[in-house]
């Protein structure tokens, strides 16, 4: 590297990260999914708007009645005894508490594993600005006790967490992380020998845990440039007994069946539902994408709980803050699935006949012009079955 170059590198913030480089970057130019430079989704997709949809996307975005609409007009509901509800342990042996955003502890046959941890303030490079957290973590960090695997989906920041992960960093904990993110946590003071880092469909097992590294139709990037040279990934993680399915960030592809085909069926999905747009319909999903891709993972069959995630959280899209639940109330109503409406910190096991169903964000939500009665096709009985 030319020395100029490896300086300006040094100076960068460590919210960043780090390049691969070394044998992590000859692994990654060894991957059946690197090519031309960068990697490759699964199915084309554009990533971000063009140059002139993003003065139209600017208008929308900026809008005063459009952003009246996109925060919740009080306090948004959080789970009060989260900590003691974690104490006991799951009756069935699957527990899973969303945290917020795509947060999720994923407590599952006796092991404990954290999804995309942000207990930051900002999911951004910087402390002073960048999207703000809507709602308090439902319980401190250091609090949660002892975790057995932290998973990452991908690099970006609210996703990935600077905070969180040097605090982290000073635990026993194992990371599972796509090809290319370990470069990231080692600069973050996270030492090698307990990085797993997997490109798709590469394994590890992790305290009699198998945790797979799936494909996702996304991107990647933390610096001012976006290199693509970090993979992004779903996982599916099993145990003995139970199997569940974290998406990370994904727009729909037909990959999904395949996932649920060789990894499957799973007793619980987490399916990214929030921050879409039609300026970058190829790397989020929609609600009703969300739930194809949940039937998808389960072989066509509306078995298992979906629990929407990605959403809730960080006002990150153009679209209302409840719309995301609103849209999956409809989505699960149609297609006769289980669906999980926890609040921010609301434990749950998906094997109880009752998940959490309430719909929780209506008392601090603008509601449509038309109304929650017209916006929702089925009340929370209807689309939450006990059975």
């Amino acid at each position: 590297m030319h020395p100029l170059r490896a300086r300006l590198r040094a100076l960068r913030p460590a919210a960043f990260g780090a390049d691969p480089s070394g044998a992590r970057w000859e692994r990654i130019r060894r991957s059946p999914n690197f090519s031309d430079g960068s990697f490759q989704n699964p199915q084309g997709a554009v990533t971000r708007p063009s140059n002139g949809s993003m003065v139209e996307f600017a208008k929308i975005y900026f809008q005063k009645e459009a952003r009246a609409l996109r925060s919740p007009v009080g306090p948004v509901p959080v789970h009060p005894t989260t900590l003691a509800e974690l104490a006991k342990p799951p009756a069935s042996g699957l527990r899973l508490t969303w945290m917020g955003h795509s947060s999720v502890l994923a407590e599952i046959d006796g092991r404990r594993v954290l999804f995309d941890p942000v207990w930051g303030e900002r999911c951004s490079p910087f402390s002073f600005a960048g999207p703000k957290r809507l709602h308090p973590v439902p319980v401190p960090l250091a609090a949660l006790g002892p975790v057995d695997a932290v998973v990452i989906s991908h690099d970006h920041y609210d996703h990935l967490d600077l905070p969180t992960i040097r605090s982290l960093a000073s635990t026993d904990t194992v990371f599972a992380v796509p090809l290319g993110v370990g470069a990231h946590l080692e600069r973050w003071g996270v030492a090698a020998d307990r990085l797993r880092e997997l490109d798709w469909q590469e394994s590890t097992r992790i305290a009699g845990l198998t945790l797979t590294a799936t494909p996702a139709r996304h991107f990647c990037g933390r610096g001012l440039r976006n290199q693509q040279h970090t993979l992004w990934a779903s996982w599916a993680v099993a145990g003995p007994e139970h199997r569940i399915y974290h998406s990370g960030d994904t727009g729909y592809f037909p990959g999904f069946a395949g996932i649920g085909a060789e990894h499957g069926p799973f007793d619980a999905t987490m399916i990214q539902i929030g921050a879409y747009s039609d300026y970058w319909p190829d790397i989020h999903m929609t609600p009703a994408e969300g739930m194809r891709a949940h039937l998808d993972l389960q072989g066509g069959h509306p078995s298992g709980v979906m629990l929407p995630i990605h959403w809730g959280t960080f006002n990150l899209a153009p679209h209302p803050w409840a719309e995301p639940g609103e849209g999956t109330v409809d989505a699960a109503a149609e297609a006769g699935a289980r669906i999980a409406l926890p609040r921010p910190g609301e434990p749950f096991e998906p094997a109880s006949p009752a998940v959490p169903s309430g719909l929780w964000w209506r008392a601090v939500a603008t509601a449509p012009a038309r109304g929650w009665a017209a916006a929702a096709g089925a009340d929370a009985s209807e689309v939450a079955p006990t059975a």
